[in-house]
């Protein structure tokens, strides 16, 4: 029987995947965190002028976890496009609507000049961001692993992995150069809007890039088979029905790196400026720092995931969370724009060991037949939790009870990491063909349904 082990793919080909993969997902989350930025620095005064203060904030932050509670819906959607129409369509899809919505919330008015309807439309947009990255990054590391060599699945997970800190990267990197560039008055009245505007060209060049890739051979395969013997027309009751417990293994795995980066690189942005009274070209600098620990820990985690396996990186990387979640905010109260620089950065780190151990796991714990829609509705539940919650309940935290809540808060995500790691078994070297899920189903009727 021919498998897609036998179809290898060209050395030519697996170059142009990782390549659709690293600059797609880059300019996925350049759009997405470009919002967490402006969602930090300028949007509390914009769009929220009539609340002031604490409350424009935790409104601001608000709207920045609207996206998270689209993206499980976005990962369904998504998902179900690439379990039944091919993986490639959701990866042109996600990031026409990524662009779409980004490139109008540049465009704007403020609540000064059309009053309600301002944060309304924010929302609105915001929203179709989080459909958008809900089915983008699953979808790229499902197309990249179904395409990459079994025992080096970990390396090629690593183009997902980090086009999603490159994106962080450029978005911190255009604000900066707009910061240094402008007052702060020129970049309230509309150099904000710069970056959002931009995403014009880097969309064109990722559809340039997607377009023009085929289907993965696994894909391939699984609709030759559908032909044959048709399977179940929604994905998702077969995988609710069949693989329950790894849904909710793949969340937890994810719920840690998610939480953690959002607070390392969103929410300590606005806490540095706002409450320790850091300038925001300072902040935007420190980030930068922490996104290049960033950077060699994804890498590093990646190397090492194919050496070790995914369940050891993620198991440790969870337990050094749990403790760093009482050092982080004891470095940043100090006021030392060093320690907070090491606060970041440090958090960082620990996100970068998981993700690309992570990256390479989710689609590996789910079958062919509804392996898109697993991996997006595991990963974007964790971002749920993960993403989501902590922005939003950080403020009313902190005013509660302190930065020890905090603190506890990110503990307790972490423990759901920890305990995610040692439910789920090694899928290092693990085949991703249909005949792999045949093999090792404990479904008694998954061979007749494929």
């Amino acid at each position: 029987m021919t498998t897609t082990e036998a179809l290898k793919p060209s050395q030519k080909t697996l170059k142009r995947v990782v390549s659709a993969s690293f600059i797609g997902t880059t300019v996925e989350y350049y759009d997405f965190f470009i919002y967490g930025t402006a969602a930090a620095l300028v949007f509390p005064t914009l769009f929220f002028p009539a609340l002031g203060g604490a409350a424009a904030v935790a409104a601001s932050f608000a709207t920045f976890g609207v996206a998270f509670i689209a993206r499980p819906l976005g990962g369904l959607i998504f998902g179900h496009i690439g379990d039944k129409v091919g993986r490639k369509a959701t990866l042109v899809a996600t990031l026409t609507l990524m662009g779409v919505a980004t490139v109008l919330i540049g465009l704007l008015p403020p609540g000064s000049a059309i009053g309600v309807w301002a944060p309304i439309a924010l929302i609105v947009l915001r929203f179709a961001q989080g459909l958008a990255v809900g089915g983008e990054w699953a979808s790229a590391a499902l197309f990249v692993s179904e395409y990459a060599p079994k025992e080096k699945r970990a390396k090629y997970a690593l183009a997902p992995a980090l086009g999603t800190v490159a994106g962080l990267a450029l978005s911190t990197f255009t604000f900066l150069i707009t910061g240094f560039t402008m007052t702060d008055a020129t970049f309230e009245a509309w150099g904000w809007r710069v970056p959002f505007l931009l995403s014009v060209i880097l969309v064109v060049l990722g559809l340039w890039i997607r377009l023009g890739l085929a289907d993965t051979p696994v894909f391939k395969e699984a609709m030759k088979r559908a032909e044959e013997k048709p399977v179940t027309k929604l994905p998702i009751t077969q995988l609710f029905r069949e693989q329950p417990k790894q849904v909710f293994i793949g969340a937890g795995t994810s719920v840690m790196w998610l939480g953690f980066f959002y607070i390392g690189a969103v929410y300590l942005t606005n806490y540095g400026t706002e409450i320790l009274g850091f300038s925001r070209n300072e902040m935007l600098t420190v980030n930068m720092i922490g996104i290049f620990f960033c950077f060699v820990a994804i890498a590093l985690g990646g190397l090492l995931a194919d050496r070790t396996g995914r369940r050891p990186l993620v198991l440790w990387s969870g337990i050094a969370a749990v403790v760093w979640s009482f050092v982080m905010f004891s470095l940043a109260n100090t006021g030392s724009l060093v320690l907070m620089t090491i606060a970041v950065s440090g958090t960082l780190f620990i996100v970068g060991m998981t993700v690309g151990p992570v990256t390479a796991l989710m689609p590996e714990i789910f079958n062919t037949n509804y392996r898109s829609t697993g991996t997006g509705v595991a990963f974007n539940l964790g971002s749920l939790i993960g993403g989501a919650v902590p922005p939003i309940i950080a403020a009313p935290i902190l005013a509660a009870v302190g930065s020890i809540g905090l603190s506890i808060m990110m503990a307790v995500i972490a423990l759901v990491t920890v305990i995610a790691a040692i439910a789920f078994r090694e899928t290092r070297g693990k085949s991703m063909s249909i005949q792999s899920d045949m093999e090792t189903s404990t479904d008694p009727d998954y061979v007749a349904k494929v």
